[in-house]
């Protein structure tokens, strides 16, 4: 035994003795050196390629690694055995990434990506304003290098799209306003925000299905249009004008279009603009993706239309309704004019972002200027009209749970037989289903006699509306028949006053 270690002993010597050779031999200038070479002629030769991306580049945070993050944690070929589990603020599901120092595989366009996420320990810090995390954190991707024009080119950009959709889906969308007199708020925004909670979707919607798959269908057109807008050279946004009368779902609709799409929305209060370079402001502090609604635009300012007798020019200032016409604001007046409205929609400032959709609702369409509603400003009109049958079967399944086959055909017929004539608003109905939604039958006894009880009024209105015509019309035939009558009688007079001055004479 002792002569075993003794032999240990010398032979650790001896190889002492050659690392200390070696060093003396080959200085670190020359060891560094050589492994670079290596490395270069094992690069050569190998048909792949490594990119690194770190969390941290310099000291500002490397967007590129986020964006990655959240891909991946969408990526549906995940090989990892060992994932972590996030859920961020303001956010409202679950995401998923890879563990320290674990793989996985994706697939872009036939493409295969290998990527790896590094993790080692950080080397102690010297002082400094802003002190790095203590572990360095990156991603490593492996690619075969004829695949190299491919990722560079198309696969990061898909990334970071991605990575941003998968951000705004997951986080709440925010409801902005503007604010007041146009005033900034603590971070220099002149919007306000609050969180968008509103329920509302195209399912729970009370309108005709065929017209809700048409909005729908241009929804979807329009946010999946990018190629599109840009081939033909128009600006990605699009217009919408919902008009009809009070309590028919118009902001319900906006909120439908919102969460449908996932965008967060812009209220526009127009009496709180003054000028139109502060309309211009507010435009270019909103986001892409985004709806843009100025709701009862006929309430708001004065639009109406410029060929009536009103003395308003096309660039004169729109009067404000709070009190009196702008004047230009020195006195704090609205100064808004019908051109930098348009311009605010349809010009050019409208295309400093992109996709993004504006939206008008109004009471009285006949009200606003035709200027407003030509195609590139308003593109699709939408009549929120009374509710129809097939808008009052969703309102039934919304509020009382009953699809078309739990109710009696008697019951349907006779729904079906007053609701247009009946002509209530889908608010107007859904106040009658809350009320009793704790007793289904109660609810339908009741909505079936308020619907015809409002037929019946209308149908007496148009009756004692239609006697009265009848009236007025048989009045006017007997003052056209007497009218002749009395021609011919003062005719008559003067022939004999002709006759009986000719025998005087």
């Amino acid at each position: 035994m002792k002569e075993f270690w003794t032999s240990l002993a010398s032979l650790m010597g001896v190889f002492a003795f050659c690392q200390s050779l070696l060093h003396a031999v080959f200085p670190p200038e020359l060891r560094f050196a050589s492994v670079k070479f290596f490395n270069r002629i094992f690069n050569w030769f190998s048909s792949y390629c490594y990119f690194d991306i770190t969390e941290i580049d310099g000291v500002n945070t490397n967007e590129l690694y986020n964006a990655v993050q959240l891909y991946l944690s969408s990526s549906a070929s995940i090989t990892g055995s060992r994932l972590s589990l996030t859920r961020a603020l303001n956010s409202s599901a679950f995401t998923f990434g890879l563990s320290n120092n674990d793989c996985l595989v994706d697939t872009f366009n036939g493409v295969t990506a290998w990527w790896e996420h590094v993790v080692t320990q950080r080397q102690t810090q010297t002082f400094s304003w802003r002190p790095l995390p203590d572990e360095k954190r990156g991603f490593t991707l492996r690619i075969r290098k004829k695949d190299k024009a491919l990722i560079l080119d198309s696969y990061l950009d898909y990334i970071m799209d991605r990575a941003s959709e998968i951000r705004r889906k997951n986080q709440d969308r925010l409801l902005y306003t503007n604010s007041r007199g146009g005033s900034l708020d603590s971070r220099g925004h002149p919007w306000e925000s609050v969180p968008f909670k509103h329920p509302s979707t195209f399912d729970t919607l009370a309108m005709d299905p065929a017209k809700k798959a048409e909005i729908m269908a241009d929804l979807r057109d329009f946010a999946d249009g990018q190629s599109f807008y840009q081939t033909t050279g128009r600006a990605w946004k699009r217009g919408y004008l919902l008009y009809g009368p009070p309590g028919t779902g118009k902001s319900s609709m906006i909120a439908a279009m919102a969460n449908y799409l996932g965008y967060d929305i812009y209220d526009l209060e127009l009496t709180e603009v003054n000028t139109n370079s502060e309309l211009r402001k507010l435009l270019m502090k909103t986001t892409s993706k985004s709806i843009i609604v100025i709701e009862d635009i006929d309430c708001s300012i004065n639009l109406t239309n410029r060929k009536k007798p009103a003395g308003r020019n096309y660039h004169d200032p729109i009067p404000d309704m709070r009190g009196g016409a702008g004047s230009g604001g020195e006195d704090g007046g609205n100064s808004i004019t019908l051109s930098g409205l348009l311009n605010f929609t349809d010009g050019l400032w409208s295309c400093c972002g992109s996709e993004r959709i504006f939206v008008f609702t109004t009471n009285h369409i006949e009200k606003l200027d035709p200027a407003l509603l030509r195609c590139g400003r308003m593109d699709m009109h939408i009549f929120m009209s009374y509710c129809s049958f097939p808008a009052l079967k969703i309102l039934l399944k919304n509020y009382l749970g009953l699809n078309e086959g739990d109710l009696k055909d008697e019951v349907l017929k006779e729904l079906e037989a007053v609701i247009d004539m009946a002509e209530m608003t889908p608010a107007d109905i859904s106040e009658v289903l809350i009320k009793n939604r704790r007793d289904k039958a109660k609810a339908m006894a009741e909505l079936l006699a308020a619907l015809k009880n409002r037929a019946e009024c209308y149908r007496k209105g148009a009756s004692r509306e239609k006697n009265s015509t009848e009236v007025e019309e048989e009045e006017q035939e007997k003052r056209a028949l007497e009218m002749p009558k009395e021609g011919c009688e003062m005719q008559e007079d003067c022939n004999k006053g002709e006759a009986e001055e000719g025998k005087i004479n």
